[in-house]
């Protein structure tokens, strides 16, 4: 499929997800296929509420990136962080590194970091969009287009789940969309600073992402029902 057939696909995949389920939210990373939404959704002039989670831990590039953004689209760009309380309590009993330590801790840490706030930020939406590929890792494979998270009471629409990691760049190339800096040292996926590193030409694209967990286990929890699987419903479209 041509680049062009791509856009026309993603575009009309996100025209129909806002129209039939908004009020909609995008939540950002601000990595490279998030870009590629972000730049759509400014294109296409979607009522679309765009939102980051400021977990305290991200790399300064990203901080760089955020900043850039909102300056070229004039967006609104919402910025959550974690509850202070919780996050103080779980340092003081823990430690600040305490992810290192086990899964639970890690996951622990991610829940405060980022489900907390994703909470917050999905309240009142109907619709979440992701930028969620199938290419991305395995525990991403039997992703839809569109399906219903059940966790969160909403419809999740991922209009890059087919794309291929060299579909996303040439459109940030096509359309000079700014990317971040990491990207072009070896980091494809990006996350907190202390659990992304930059892994190997043609690397699985999420190997860098808590390294010294399992592939099966590298998810934050954003994406995943209670017991760790990838939130999916039976009645998705593929």
């Amino acid at each position: 499929m041509t680049l062009d057939s791509r856009i026309a696909e993603a575009s009309a995949r996100l025209r129909e997800a806002v129209t039939a389920h908004s009020p909609a939210a995008f939540a950002s990373s601000f990595g490279a296929e998030d870009m590629v939404i972000l730049d759509l959704i400014a294109r296409l002039r979607l009522e679309v509420e765009a939102f980051t989670l400021d977990t305290g831990r991200l790399h300064e590039e990203t901080h760089q990136l955020i900043a850039h953004a909102r300056s070229r689209y004039g967006l609104p760009i919402r910025i959550l962080t974690p509850d202070t309380s919780r996050l103080e309590a779980f340092v003081a009993t823990h430690g600040s590194n305490a992810f290192y330590d086990s899964i639970e801790l890690r996951k622990r840490c991610c829940e405060i970091r980022k489900l907390d706030p994703l909470r917050r930020a999905l309240q009142g939406k109907r619709l979440w969009i992701a930028g969620l590929r199938r290419e991305q890792s395995v525990t991403r494979a039997a992703v839809a287009v569109l399906e219903h998270d059940a966790v969160n009471g909403l419809m999740k629409s991922n209009p890059l789940v087919d794309w291929t990691e060299a579909q996303v760049w040439a459109y940030l190339r096509a359309f000079e969309v700014p990317t971040n800096a990491l990207h072009a040292r070896g980091f494809p996926s990006i996350g907190c600073a202390p659990c992304t590193r930059a892994v190997a030409p043609g690397a699985d694209p999420r190997s860098g992402r808590w390294w010294w967990e399992q592939p099966a286990t590298r998810e934050c929890g954003l994406h995943v029902d209670p017991h760790g699987r990838l939130v999916r419903s039976a009645t998705a479209d593929a």
